[in-house]
């Protein structure tokens, strides 16, 4: 059975990568399964067939037979497992690694980035958030500053690229259009990496194509 996966029919980014489809698009692409999609509307996400998947009406979601997953860490871990030696290496202590890095791309770099969206977006007309910005801006840079100093010497997180690298530089796109990945160059450099990937391209190439269609 082929693999179905959820993605916006319009994403809200425009097709610039940011939805978290891609990110199963890349893993996807990276073991090389085929998958199929099934586009849901901003309005269609909150219908019961989609809820039935995903308990908060978000994407993307992940059907394999009787597997059915939602929450795209969850379903990058599973999709590695699958191919051990791809995005896992083979070694238990090395896939061990690979795993604390996704859960550090979405449990300690991503919430302030996603933050700042928050405050700059959706609440930059209130009162506070001329002064909320900097102590987000703040927070967001002493976690990259860790980071690039962790890759400072390294291509990848470690040895080799991982599931943990491909969830990292998902995560790091989204502070690029903020200006703040630029204050970084071995972080700029790191998700240029990424992007350069066939897998990535192709993920990419994917994406886009829904949203820039008529």
């Amino acid at each position: 059975m082929t693999i179905t996966i959820t993605a916006y029919d319009r994403s809200p980014d425009g097709g610039k990568g940011l939805a978290r489809d891609t990110r199963v698009r890349w893993a996807l692409e990276e073991v090389g399964e085929p998958y199929d999609v099934t586009f849901v509307s901003m309005a269609g996400k909150q219908e019961p067939e989609h809820v039935a998947r995903h308990p908060f009406g978000l994407i993307p979601t992940y059907e394999d037979g009787d597997v059915e997953l939602f929450e795209s860490g969850a379903i990058i871990q599973h999709i590695a497992e699958q191919h051990p030696g791809t995005l896992f290496p083979a070694d238990p202590a090395a896939r061990a690694r690979a795993i604390t890095w996704m859960f550090a791309a979405v449990n300690t770099v991503e919430p302030p980035i996603l933050e700042l969206v928050t405050v700059r977006i959706l609440e930059g007309d209130r009162p506070w958030a001329a002064e909320r910005t900097p102590l987000v801006l703040d927070r967001i840079r002493a976690r990259l500053s860790r980071l690039s100093d962790h890759l400072a010497t390294s291509d990848w997180l470690e040895a080799t690229f991982t599931a943990g690298d491909l969830m990292m530089i998902s995560v790091l796109l989204r502070a690029r259009p903020s200006g703040l990945l630029d204050e970084f160059p071995t972080l700029a450099t790191y998700v240029t990496r990424g992007e350069s990937r066939p897998a990535y391209e192709r993920a990419f190439a994917a994406q886009y194509a829904v949203n820039a269609r008529p």
